[in-house]
């Protein structure tokens, strides 16, 4: 008999159970329905859906319209963290509910666009597990970033070590798709007043940086002769930054810079 393909996933008790759902419709209502009077452009989004009612059905609910067009997805679950809160509840056993964030996982990944993104904020309590959880849903490759966001900047007296912290995870349908559409940030006057371009480099204005990095690597040890004859070695405790073979291109390509009089500790 072929053995058993095997594949690395998150188990818990009871990860065999689905439930069973069945297609769902949303139904208007509509003294609490109002929206713009008219479009401004043709392609305006003309409504908002604000559902009432258990996020499981209501995801499903949206799948028939919806699947594969969302291109952002923003969710805040429950933390688990044992708390009392009066419209959910926040202390539900473990392999519950990774049960409960699977469900919707799945129903999250059939809605959101080829290239779109998923957001979680979750703190330490879930986050590791619901990390792997994405892992298998969305595929480890499509993972994009754990975002760290300071919640609370007061020290915590009560504690050596204080939760001061939570995180954002950052999971892509597609990773390739949505690096490729993220816009880069127009550096501030503050940024552009750093570079300068005391050699003319026709490539325009650059900064450089130390070319020593802390430690010790065998191969980034060697000793580098400056254009003026002077010899530089990394200082106590460091080495260079790359290997010969490429700081000799880069030097080359006029990418190290060794002050105005050439005889400067290179610099990249």
């Amino acid at each position: 008999m072929p053995a058993k393909k095997q594949k690395l996933e998150l188990t818990w008790i009871g990860k065999e159970n689905r439930p069973k759902l069945e297609p769902r419709i949303l139904l208007e209502d509509p003294e609490k329905s109002y929206h713009a009077p008219y479009r401004v452009g043709a392609n305006d989004l003309f409504d908002n859906k604000l559902i009432f009612g258990d996020n499981l059905l209501a995801l499903k609910a949206l799948e028939q319209e919806y699947a594969g067009k969302v291109k952002c997805v923003f969710i805040d679950p429950p933390y688990n963290t044992q708390s009392a809160f009066k419209h959910y509840d926040d202390g539900v056993e473990h392999s519950l509910w990774l049960s409960l964030m699977r469900e919707r996982l799945e129903i999250l990944k059939r809605l959101i666009s080829k290239g779109g993104s998923l957001w979680i904020t979750i703190d330490d309590n879930e986050s590791h597990y619901l990390k792997v959880l994405c892992d298998e849903v969305f595929g480890r490759p499509n993972f994009v970033a754990n975002i760290v966001w300071q919640k609370r900047i007061q020290p915590d007296i009560r504690a050596t070590i204080g939760a001061g912290h939570d995180h954002i995870l950052v999971f892509a349908k597609g990773y390739d798709e949505f690096r490729g559409k993220l816009s880069k940030l127009e550096p501030s006057q503050e940024h552009k007043a750093r570079y300068k371009n005391p050699d003319n480099d026709p490539r325009g204005a650059w900064v450089s940086a130390d070319y020593m990095a802390k430690g010790f690597r065998p191969n980034q040890m060697y000793q580098i002769t400056t254009p003026s004859g002077k010899k530089y070695s990394p200082r106590d405790g460091s080495c260079w930054r790359n290997v010969e073979e490429v700081y000799e291109k880069l030097v080359d390509e006029n990418r190290i810079w060794f002050g105005k009089n050439g005889d400067s500790v290179p610099r990249k």
